[in-house]
């Protein structure tokens, strides 16, 4: 996994520890659900309306509606590699009143290829019944031009 880059917790704004709980499970909730296929549950992390800059994707899509048509263009391939898990990990979160901002890294594992690292920062806002993603970016770190350490 990439090293992490030594932080100084004063030069964060960083948050409270339940938000930084709370919206870490938010993000790793949303890729537990990930690979029962159960859109209810992975939706359940994310506002209707949220956009996200997928890493598979060209275009930025808006909305439950758009992301079906993405999620629904991805099962009828079967050309690609199998997705066998996924970790997200070396956080940074930032908490500001009921805005979060979220950095991370992304490990896609795969059954029969190598792994691929995914550069990720989720937006999040504080709703009734949690955090809820309303913005994701991800960026291949291929695309990204990192050199990137994996675990081995």
């Amino acid at each position: 996994m990439p090293a992490s880059p030594s932080r100084t917790a004063a030069a964060r704004p960083g948050g409270a520890a339940a938000d930084l709980t709370a919206v870490w499970s938010a993000i790793t909730g949303m890729y537990a659900a990930y690979p029962t296929g159960d859109r209810e549950r992975i939706d359940s992390f994310l506002d209707p309306d949220a956009t996200i800059w997928d890493s598979a994707t060209p275009g930025l899509v808006c909305g439950k509606a758009e992301l079906d048509q993405v999620r629904d263009g991805r099962s009828t391939g079967g050309g690609g590699p199998v997705e066998a898990g996924l970790t997200a990990y070396d956080q940074v979160i930032d908490v500001f009143g009921e805005l979060a901002v979220a950095r991370y890294w992304l490990r896609v594992d795969y059954r029969a290829a190598a792994p691929e690292l995914v550069r990720n920062t989720a937006i999040l806002r504080r709703g009734e019944g949690g955090w809820l993603i309303v913005h994701l970016h991800e960026e291949d770190s291929a695309v990204a031009g990192g050199a990137v350490e994996s675990e081995g």
